[in-house]
This record gives C-alpha cells, structure tokens and sequence, in this order.
C-alpha cells in the first residue's frame, strides 16, 4: 500500500472509550506505513486550525510514543467542541480570517440565509493543506451531520458513531452506552439508600434529548419505571404507580428513570424551551420539573437527581473498550481497502459499515410497541428470545 495520511477527530459530548479509539488507529495505521494527525477540538480544529503556521494549535502529529497510555482514561485527548462547519455563528468565525476590524470580510460569501456561515469550503482547503488523504471522524448525530456533506464534496473519510443516547441512525450500537448504563445502575443503586431512609420518591435524569434508549436500558437492569421521549406519559397515572411502588416497598420509596426528553400529557412546555451555545434546543431540567409535579399530586417528599455528567466521565468499561477497538480496527480495515463515505456500524448484533448518517433523517428511536410498556411505564422483558443482545 502506498504511505497514507490519516485524520482523525472526535466531535461533540466526550464519551469514555474515545482515546482507545484513537490509540487503535494510531497503532494499527503505524503497522501499515501510515501517519496520523489527530486534529484537536473536532470541526473547530479544521475551520479555525492555520496548517503550517508555527501558532497553530490544532494539529497534532500522533505516534504509538505520545499515544500508549491513552486508553486508561476517558475523555478525548484530542478534546472536542460541538461546532458545525456547515453553520457557524458570526460570533465563532475564525479570527484570523476577519479583516482588522474584526468585519467579516472576505468570509461574507460564506454567509447562509439563516444569516450563520457555511464554512465547509474552509474544511476542504485546511484538509488540502494538511495533506490528509482519509479522515477518521467520532462523533454523535451532530458531529456525523457534516460527514456526508464532505464525502459529495470528495473527501475520503469513515464515520465512526459514539453518544450514551445509542441513537444514530444506521447502527444498534454507539460507543460510549454501556458505560453510561454500567455506571447509570451503580449510581441509582447507590442512591436508593437515600430513597429509602427518608422515605422519598426519587427522579433520575438521565441523557435523551430524542430517544429513550439510556433511559430504556437503565430502567432495564435497576427494575425501575422509566420515562421516555418516543412517548408522552400520563402524568396522574405515573403518580398513582408512584404511590403504589412505594405503599408495596418494605423500604417505602419508589423511583422513576426520565430521559431528558421525555414529558407528560398536557405539559405546557412553551416557556421552557432554551437554546445552547450552539442554538441546540434544549428542555428545562426534566428531573426537577416532575419532581415537583409528583409532590405536587402524591403528596409525599420528591428527590431529583442529575445523573448525565457522571455518566460520560472516567474510564470505559470493558464493552465499550472492545467496542472502540474493533470500530477503530474495522474503519482501517475498509480504508486499507479502498472504501470510504461509510459509517463503521453494528447490525443485527454483528460489525459492519452502513451509508453516512443524513441529518433530515433524524435520530434513531425506540420501538415502543416492542421494547416499552406504556401502561407501567417499564421495559417489556418478555419475548427476547432470538433478538440482539442488547435488546435492539
């Protein structure tokens, strides 16, 4: 094969098992003759790097020496941001690229009707300069969007899916989500000792901003209700279960899993909607505000717990460091063989590579009818014989 320049980014949320990744492609890349340059803070590092300038702070040279012990801790050592290149606030244009005055300038021609700034062109150039013949990017639903964009524009590039959501389109599996189920039972397990001394009814928050899969899984393993966005729950009737659990519990408490997402009938979520940084819209925090409303109805004292952050932090388990090996293993794979403008994928429990993920095809979702009681509000355990093992 001839001698190779890989790139490789990770975009959006850090999940654990990212640097395993990374260290896989670097090791395996050295074995075939390759080099890799991992590109720092995801897009950011391709719409704001400066290639060849002795300030640039974006591009990075890996080798087996700076990357052997990466794979111990979580995080990304590359580190990330949540910038799409395809529509960049006027705000969070690159510097260097604004006349002196800080005036948009020559950037102008870049500017969408929606009056943010498609700096894909700048992505193609900086890739050109930087020599990269195939880039390797890990990312989520947002950090993917932009992957099909730049494969119609030529570049050769492989999709690997990480987010604890476990909601990309095209794959049963996403890296980062058996961690965050993994660590999700240990903290509610933990806490149920605070549930029950006192006697209260407990809201775990839980990520899924448009699938309930997290949320899913984790009610799955502690045997808890859980609440999910695929279906809008009654809230009177999740009251009375809560009673219920908690009447029936030698321990008396009773705790309810919501994915961030999810919301009752009837809800007027009008006022509560909010946009990031990124404009990403976000609801207000779904633990607190069901708490409220099921002390509100029951009667009885409601603790709300925030259980997102600890989820993405620390160290891989042992499924999601094999996942991230193999995924960075196959995406070499396919690039060794010529084959680009794919996504490494999961399907019906084996390894593949599918078609780049599609923004306007949105993320994927429950199957409500087959994963998900709506009556209790509970995982359906029933009838899994000959389905994936991870109850996709």
């Amino acid at each position: 094969m001839k001698t190779r320049r890989i790139g490789i980014l990770t975009g959006g949320g850090d999940v654990p098992g990212l640097n395993s990744v990374i260290k896989s492609v670097v090791y395996r890349s050295r074995e075939a003759g390759w080099e890799v340059v991992g590109i720092r803070k995801g897009w950011e590092g391709l719409t704001h790097g400066r290639p060849g300038a002795d300030d640039d702070e974006y591009a990075r040279r890996l080798t087996r020496e700076n990357t052997r012990t990466i794979d111990r801790t979580g995080g990304t050592v590359l580190h990330t941001s949540r910038l799409d290149p395809q529509r960049v606030r006027e705000d969070r244009l690159p510097r260097h690229l604004l006349g002196a005055a800080g005036e948009v300038g020559e950037l102008e021609r870049y500017r969408r009707e929606d009056g943010r700034f498609d700096l894909v062109p700048i992505v193609l150039e900086n890739l050109e300069k930087l020599g990269i013949d195939c880039l390797i990017v890990i990312g989520g639903d947002g950090t993917l969007g932009a992957t099909s964009r730049l494969a119609r524009e030529g570049v050769p590039l492989i999709a690997i899916p990480k987010t604890m959501d476990n909601d990309v389109a095209g794959t049963e599996y996403c890296l980062g989500f058996s961690t965050a189920i993994t660590r999700a039972k240990d903290l509610v397990t933990r806490q149920r000792t605070t549930l029950g001394s006192h006697e209260r009814i407990g809201v775990f928050r839980i990520f899924g901003r448009d699938s309930g899969f997290t949320a899913l899984h984790t009610g799955y393993v502690t045997s808890g209700r859980c609440v999910i966005p695929e279906h809008a729950f009654d809230i009177g009737r999740l009251a009375q279960l809560m009673l219920s659990d908690k009447e029936n519990n030698p321990s008396r408490y009773a705790f309810v899993i919501a994915a961030e997402g999810a919301t009752w009938e009837g809800r007027d979520e009008s006022r509560e909607v909010a946009r990031d940084a990124d404009g990403r819209r976000h609801r207000l925090d779904i633990g607190e505000a069901l708490a409220a409303e099921l002390k509100r109805r029951t009667g009885q004292d409601t603790m709300h717990s925030d259980l997102t952050y600890d989820l993405r932090s620390g160290n891989p388990d042992a499924l999601d460091q094999t996942v991230a090996t193999t995924f960075a293993n196959v995406a070499l794979d396919l690039i060794g063989d010529g084959i680009t403008g794919r996504m490494v994928a999961v399907r019906d429990g084996r390894y593949s590579h599918v078609d780049l993920p599609e923004r306007e095809h949105g993320s994927r979702q429950v199957n409500v009818p087959a994963l998900y009681d709506v009556d209790r509000y509970r995982p359906r355990y029933a009838g899994k014989l000959g389905t994936p093992l991870l109850l996709s």
